[in-house]
């Protein structure tokens, strides 16, 4: 199956460092129907209609989400961009900021007029400063044109944090705290940026809304499954001929990605949401990218049958180790001891009662941990126990 391109329909297309190229393939024509033709509560409307949900990984209804900011009490609102990026595989967001950022800003500014708010910020991912000065002279353009309309877009630069991809951490590290999860509820949609209302999308999310606006949400709908409208963005790399950025209509079966598209041979296993993704072996290559079936951030890593599944396991839980942001107790000390476990087995120094122990935290962690780092890291440990169980076992010291 071809690319279906949504997203990425200006990638490659237009010149990103000049607004006129934009203006020239339908730019800001969607901000200007939204704005003169339709009213807020129509836009988030047409959103929820379309089916759009959010693309960073945990898949909430995006319009369900900015009707929530939008019929909150306040005349103070804020809308954030993710542009964080920090998932390990993923590499998407950063190729639609270097060649096409100016839909992204049109859709920040819809979606700031669907909620009421005059602020936005987006959020650049520190590893990403090379793109700083891009992304503010496509602000400036957008501003010397008249479009931002009394709204204010801002960059603030990440501190370099695996946790500030999770949307409350994030809001921390704006107010200038140390990143870490918040407690829910309050939802940020009543109560997040400085305690104002305010919706977070990720990158690919927001690239989303200008189309729909421009096309209608019948159009988007129709591509993509029942529970998955639209299209996805995917980062492939790994044991591929052809690593890259691709997007196909959701629904899609893995193999057309990454044999089809990326060329893998070979195949022995698939991580698909990065380190905290899922793991299908070859003989699941037709399972459907889709929310109701194995989606997550869009990062999709394959190995071929000359890697190590624990070892690539057990690097895995040592980055998310690291990375926890240590606020919660069961991923605090989850990811360390399950990192300590697969370390064991590495080495070939591993217990069938170990096993047994890896199963039961990671059903712990799932159950207690504060947000989606804790929630997910098992998700590895888990989908390798359950495929290739026969390699632990024959890391069981004798």
């Amino acid at each position: 199956m071809p690319q279906q391109r949504v997203v990425l329909k200006n990638c490659e297309v237009i010149d990103p460092e000049r607004i006129e190229s934009y203006l020239a393939k339908d730019g800001f024509k969607a901000l200007a129907k939204a704005r003169q033709e339709m009213t807020p509560e129509q836009i988030t409307n047409e959103i929820k209609a379309s089916g759009l949900r959010g693309r960073g990984g945990a898949g909430f209804p995006c319009g369900i989400k900015w009707e929530g900011a939008r019929t909150a009490p306040g005349d103070i609102k804020y809308v954030i961009c993710n542009a964080d990026e920090g998932e390990v595989g993923t590499f998407k967001d950063r190729y639609i900021l270097e060649k096409d950022p100016f839909t992204l800003v049109e859709g920040i500014l819809i979606a700031g007029h669907a909620i009421g708010a005059k602020q936005g910020y987006i959020y650049l991912r520190a590893e990403y400063h090379h793109l700083l000065q891009h992304l503010q002279s496509t602000i400036d353009q957008v501003t010397q044109r008249g479009f931002l309309n009394g709204f204010k877009l801002e960059i603030r630069e990440g501190a370099g944090a695996y946790i500030c991809g999770e949307e409350s951490a994030l809001m921390d590290s704006i107010e200038g705290k140390r990143g870490e999860a918040r407690y829910r509820p309050p939802f940020p949609t009543t109560s997040g940026l400085w305690g104002k209302p305010t919706i977070i999308n990720n990158v690919e999310t927001l690239m989303n809304i200008p189309p729909i606006i421009l096309n209608g949400a019948a159009w988007f709908s129709q591509m993509g499954t029942e529970r998955s409208k639209g299209t996805k963005v995917f980062s492939v790399s790994g044991d591929v001929e052809k690593p890259g950025v691709y997007e196909m209509a959701l629904g899609s079966p893995l193999r057309e990605l990454v044999e089809d598209l990326a060329g893998a041979k070979n195949i022995k296993m698939v991580q698909i949401g990065g380190a905290t993704g899922r793991v299908l072996p070859a003989e699941k290559l037709d399972t459907p990218l889709a929310f109701e079936a194995v989606l997550g951030a869009g990062a999709v890593t394959v190995y071929n049958r000359s890697r190590d599944v624990i070892d690539i396991v057990h690097r895995t839980m040592e980055f998310l180790a690291e990375e926890s942001c240590g606020k919660c107790t069961p991923c605090r000390q989850g990811t360390e001891v399950m990192a300590e476990v697969l370390a064991k087995f590495a080495k070939n120094e591993g217990s069938l009662k170990e096993l047994q122990n890896l199963a039961d935290l990671s059903s712990a962690m799932m159950l207690a941990s504060m947000c989606g780092l804790g929630q997910a890291a098992p998700n590895a440990v888990m989908d390798s126990l359950q495929y290739f169980r026969g390699e632990y076992e024959k890391r069981v010291a004798s």
